[in-house]
């Protein structure tokens, strides 16, 4: 056998004894939940920015991933974002439907000047109907959220599209200040959406 055969059998065996660890994973687990590290959106490739949890009271309350077409590590990138971007969540306790969409309409208006807000109006309106026609979010059902230009903001609920698109463009960035504002629902999860540290003084958790 020649030298060049014998090397070449070598690294085969090499390669084949790599432990998979040593592979990219595909995924990003968050207390349970498999995030992929990438994703499809209107025929455009999306990346993990970041993925975290939302508790309150030492209680986890949902997982949420956050998607963008280039990784942004500030609420402003994230803002500013080309192409589609997507926000997955995925509900780790039962919650009240119709109580969970008037707390992210109070989310918006409290990280929104009122001109953005009013735009904003619309769309705020339509998410708190799909929410209390849902009723009732269960541990392990998802809402997911997709931006797409020139189409607007489409709300998935367990991967079903719930009606026509949001068209208003200022929309998706109001519903995103939720978690990237000054006053977020949850500090620990905006860095954690960003892809960032967590710093030594987090913004201060609110009660959505």
């Amino acid at each position: 056998m020649s030298s060049t055969r014998r090397s070449l059998i070598l690294a085969c065996f090499v390669f084949a004894a790599l432990p998979a660890g040593a592979q990219a994973p595909a995924t990003t687990d968050v207390a349970g939940i498999k995030y992929d590290n990438t994703v499809t959106v209107g025929g455009q490739r999306l990346v993990l920015n970041g993925a975290g949890l939302r508790t309150r009271f030492a209680f986890k309350v949902y997982a949420a991933g956050l998607y963008l077409a280039q990784k942004a590590d500030t609420p402003q990138g994230v803002y500013a974002s080309a192409g589609a971007r997507r926000l997955h969540v995925v509900m780790l306790r039962d919650i009240d439907a119709n109580e969970l969409g008037k707390l992210f309409t109070d989310g918006m208006q409290k990280n929104t000047e009122p001109p953005e807000f009013a735009r904003a109006i619309p769309g705020t309106v339509r998410l708190g109907e799909l929410f209390a026609a849902q009723k009732r979010m269960a541990s392990g059902e998802s809402f997911t959220v997709d931006y797409l230009p020139g189409t607007g903001t489409t709300i998935l609920i367990n991967g079903r599209p719930a009606g026509e698109p949001i068209r208003e463009a200022e929309f998706f960035g109001a519903l995103m200040k939720i978690w990237l504002g000054p006053k977020p629902a949850d500090g620990t999860l905006k860095e954690a959406l960003l892809g960032v540290t967590r710093s030594a003084a987090p913004p201060p958790s609110l009660t959505y």
